[in-house]
């Protein structure tokens, strides 16, 4: 998942991508609310964290000039303490939830995960597709109830592909969301990942969880799931 942060103090700019980063996440930064809106305008996240007090410009007129050109992603806005009227009007520029400086990493972990979840359509941490369960909260895969070894980058493109079931991935928006900005992209490696997410969790190949969609990239397939049950799976 990509995730931009917008953040002029350095000390919590640092923090939270600092953070981030360890959770699994690919992240962008900027410093200022100019800069900010060239990354929010410039390219699709999984979600965007922006605090209100910008230099240049301000979080709100970032998040109202983004919602303006389209991007429907995810905004959780940063505001001081017991300043009620900058969490109402984040909201109404078009955020979708609020965090109070200084805050704990933990609530910040635990907003960022519920926001990405509900703009997929799923309520619940725990995304179970028949015998395949994905704990987007614990970073954990389990079939049949156990757990599955998988690195970060595995677990990473398979949540991505989990999420946005049904749909066609391509090579270049999981690379997109799975890497930084200045990581040299191979789009091989996307093959190797996708290839070892196969084997360990469907070696026999009987879900056909991920499917090659030619020319379009990959697909989770949700109806795998029925035929789970089908196969006594």
């Amino acid at each position: 998942m990509r995730l931009l942060v917008v953040e002029d103090e350095e000390s919590i700019r640092k923090q939270l991508v600092d953070f981030l980063t360890q959770q699994g996440f690919a992240v962008d930064q900027a410093a200022d609310g100019r800069e900010g809106l060239y990354f929010a305008q410039e390219y699709d996240y999984d979600l965007a964290i922006i605090d209100i007090g910008l230099p240049f410009l301000d979080g709100i007129e970032l998040i109202k000039k983004a919602r303006g050109v389209g991007k429907q992603y995810p905004i959780l806005i940063l505001t001081a303490r017991g300043n009620w009227q900058d969490k109402v009007e984040g909201l109404e520029a078009g955020a979708d939830d609020y965090l109070v400086k200084p805050f704990h990493n933990e609530e910040l972990r635990a907003r960022v995960n519920a926001l990405i979840r509900r703009a997929s359509g799923h309520a619940s941490p725990r995304l179970e597709f028949g015998p395949i369960v994905i704990d987007t909260a614990a970073k954990t895969v389990s079939r049949n109830g156990e757990i599955v070894e998988l690195t970060s980058y595995e677990y990473n493109t398979l949540e991505y592909l989990a999420v946005h079931a049904g749909e066609a991935i391509s090579k270049t928006v999981l690379t997109e969301h799975l890497y930084q900005q200045d990581f040299e992209r191979d789009s091989n490696v996307i093959e190797v990942f996708i290839g070892r997410l196969r084997k360990k969790l469907d070696p026999d190949g009987s879900l056909q969880l991920i499917t090659t969609m030619r020319g379009r990239g990959y697909r989770f397939n949700p109806d795998f799931q029925a035929m789970a049950k089908a196969q006594g799976n």
